[in-house]
């Protein structure tokens, strides 16, 4: 054999071991990638899992504020659309009486809400709770079940709207999250003490803890989005939300709002700073403001906020109009219409404010009157991204 074709198959017979040697270790090294990847994963997830659904829930609403411009909207009055539409709830348990006699109107008017251009619902179990139900005959299971539903309704409105929306091309609308009402003591006594915050001595903060605890507990099963503990009157109950919140090892984002009858103070007299003291030690609580306060206070108490809190503010007043507690009616006053705020939103969100909507005697009109004037900016801004 000629020398040179000696070599030549030596040469060849060195590269063919070379080049399985190099394949063996690139398949080698990749296998090892793959496998330190999804070790890394598993160890991520598991983290997450310990320590981490907690900011993911956060994102949900820290990402819907930054899709709605800086400002998300939320619902408007729930009672006053259910009463537009002929329910009839002049009753203890108000409009959560829906739900045992009419949820398809409940379902219509979250529709109409999400049509109007709300980020956010509210759910109907504001005065929807366990001894409230029972009192009516029903049994734990059933009350429990109603507490589900008041969420499941939220949702199965939320999904559908959104799954049209998909199918159209041009809107402006958000996917909505949903935020499972929870009501004061107050609220639940119906005797207007959510306005005063007098609940006697005898209410303890034990006693607090108890009265919302199992309610809790069933409407975060039920896969809410966020909480929403509303008109809150006084800085003991504040502090009973905040614990019992660590107490139960609650991930879901929740917002606290307290009601206010003289633009200054909680309704127990108690100042703001007192009780937002209370809810600043908390990373559970995500933001905190005023619901179903004459709107004519709203613009100061966002600025006594901001000096008080680094939380988000929430802001969601009534129409001005003074309810009697006493008497279960509305007292003429003067009230803000849908111009009112189309002029004070765009106010309430330069002060600080990053969720804004209605509460009692506001209606779908006023959000998205609410809507149109904050997505203004929103518009405007794509507009000068795109060129």
């Amino acid at each position: 054999m000629h020398k040179a074709s000696v070599l030549t198959n030596v040469n060849k017979q060195q590269i063919q071991q070379s080049t399985q040697s190099i394949s063996s270790f690139t398949i080698t090294s990749s296998l090892f990638l793959q496998e330190s990847r999804i070790h890394f994963l598993v160890l991520y997830r598991e983290k997450e899992g310990e320590m981490g659904r907690e900011k993911v829930h956060a994102l949900l609403l820290e990402d819907l504020v930054e899709k709605s411009g800086g400002c998300a909207v939320l619902d408007g009055g729930f009672a006053t659309q259910l009463e537009k539409h002929g329910a009839s709830i002049n009753d203890p348990l108000w409009s959560a009486l829906c739900l045992i006699k009419e949820p398809d109107l409940i379902k219509r008017v979250h529709l109409e809400y999400l049509e109007a251009g709300a980020d956010i619902l509210v759910t109907s179990s504001y005065q929807a709770t366990l001894p409230g139900f029972l009192s009516k005959g029903l049994s734990v299971e059933e009350a429990e079940s109603l507490l589900e539903k008041s969420v499941t309704i939220a949702v199965e409105a939320r999904d559908e709207f959104w799954a049209a929306m998909k199918r159209s091309s041009g809107h402006n609308y958000n996917k909505s999250l949903v935020a499972a009402s929870i009501g004061s003591y107050g609220a639940y006594l119906a005797d207007g003490s959510e306005y005063s915050g007098n609940y006697g001595p005898n209410v303890t903060i034990e006693k607090l803890k108890d009265f919302h605890r199992r309610r809790l507990q069933v409407l975060v099963e039920a896969g809410p989005d966020l909480l929403a503990f509303e008109t809150i009157p006084n800085k003991l109950e504040a502090r009973a939300c905040v614990e019992l919140l660590d107490e139960e090892n609650i991930e879901i984002p929740s917002w606290i709002c307290f009601s206010s009858v003289d633009g200054e103070n909680a309704p127990s007299g108690e100042s703001f700073r007192e009780c937002l003291d209370i809810i600043n030690k908390s990373t559970k609580v995500g933001a905190v403001g005023i619901n179903c306060a004459p709107p004519h206070f709203i613009l100061s108490l966002i600025q006594r906020f901001k000096e008080l809190t680094d939380k988000a503010i929430v802001v969601y007043p009534n129409s001005g109009e003074i309810w009697d507690g006493t008497a279960k009616r509305w007292l003429p006053s003067k009230c803000f219409d849908d111009a009112k705020f189309v002029q004070f939103a765009p106010k309430w969100r330069d002060a600080g404010a990053k969720l804004i909507g209605g509460c009692c005697r506001t209606t779908p009109s006023t959000v998205r009157s609410i809507s149109k004037v904050l997505k203004a900016r929103k518009s405007v801004s794509n507009i000068r991204q795109i060129a």
